[in-house]
């Protein structure tokens, strides 16, 4: 059917409830006359008259009323179809898929899914996590989450973690056996938990801040790991001292299972970023994980600092992030 048809058969019902060309005109937005016009041209290419007309009354020929009849349920159906969708777009259902880097989805999703997914039953949460960045919008996904550079530049990018403090640790057990660091050269001294840049292998140097500068210590011991969680593990486990993020240790670090050292040495890096194409609606349900963690999310004002350590830019995005922008900060 072509579009103009189903206008003017939304126009034609709309006189048939009304009863008067000037209420229907009023209920539709447009002028008597163009919608007496569009009675018009409707009844020509149909070939039947459908309404009577006088200066006074307007009443249903018995084409119109047949027509009419089978109308209604069609056109009842459209309506509410319309309004349930106005209705879903206020209301968090459906599926939603975010694509996270293992960080973002420990201290970002972790902490709020639960709550979020009880809050909102009808939506179906996917997180795939994965280090290397992917094009979320070709692969389908709803919002990634990651550091800022992820975002292409026609993307918008909401803060949803402030920068994270970097926290040394080992197990009180590790400790009992060899005396903590006092600064990060004692670390020569250790066996430290080695981390391997999972995109393109490289072992990563320990990042610190000493009076102001900036100094990287190379580290060794007994394990290597390309995961910032494992890395954790391996601390509480006692098989030696691992350098992560506050939050991924926050737990242990309450527990008692890990120490912290080297605290006065340790940086900030910059937080974690939400990003998701910036020309299209936002589904109720992003809407919703997006305060949900905003709130839950440590605030802090959005300053430059240091990359975050644990993440590499791909080449791909070296090259984007040399000639353009990043994405608009919301």
């Amino acid at each position: 059917m072509p579009r103009s048809d189903l206008a003017d058969l939304t126009a034609f019902v709309a006189i048939a409830d009304n009863r008067s060309f000037r209420a229907a005109a009023l209920r539709l937005g447009v002028t008597p006359s163009a919608l007496s016009h569009t009675m018009r041209q409707l009844e020509e290419r149909l070939g039947v008259r459908l309404l009577h007309r006088t200066t006074r009354s307007v009443s249903l020929t018995d084409a119109g009323l047949r027509l009419i009849e089978q109308l209604r349920p069609a056109i009842s159906r459209i309506t509410g179809a319309l309004e349930n969708l106005e209705e879903q777009r206020h209301h968090p259902f459906g599926h939603l898929r975010i694509h996270a880097t293992p960080m973002a989805a420990v201290a970002v999703i972790a902490p709020v899914w639960g709550r979020f997914l009880s809050t909102y039953p009808e939506v179906q949460l996917e997180v795939e996590v994965d280090e290397a960045p992917v094009d979320i919008v070709a692969k389908g996904f709803d919002a990634g989450i990651g550091n800022r550079d992820r975002a292409a530049a026609d993307m918008i990018a909401i803060r949803v973690m402030g920068p994270m403090k970097v926290a040394i640790v080992g197990a009180p057990g590790y400790f009992a056996r060899r005396r903590p660091p006092r600064t990060p050269e004692d670390l020569a001294r250790h066996s430290c938990v080695q981390f391997r840049r999972p995109a393109s292998g490289a072992v990563f140097e320990w990042p610190f801040v000493r009076n102001g500068k900036s100094l990287r210590v190379s580290v060794q011991g007994q394990v290597m790991v390309n995961s910032p969680d494992l890395a954790v593990r391996a601390a509480v486990d006692g098989l030696g001292i691992a350098y992560t993020l506050e939050g991924l240790a926050e737990l242990s670090l309450r527990s008692g299972q890990l120490i912290r050292v080297l605290e006065d040495s340790s940086p900030c890096f910059e937080g974690l970023f939400l990003y998701y194409h910036g020309q299209r609606q936002v589904p109720a349900a992003l809407r919703a994980l997006i305060d949900m963690v905003r709130t839950a999310g440590r605030s802090a004002p959005i300053g430059r600092s240091p990359e975050n350590p644990f993440t590499e830019k791909s080449a791909e995005a070296k090259q984007r992030l040399s000639g353009r922008d990043h994405g608009r900060a919301e």
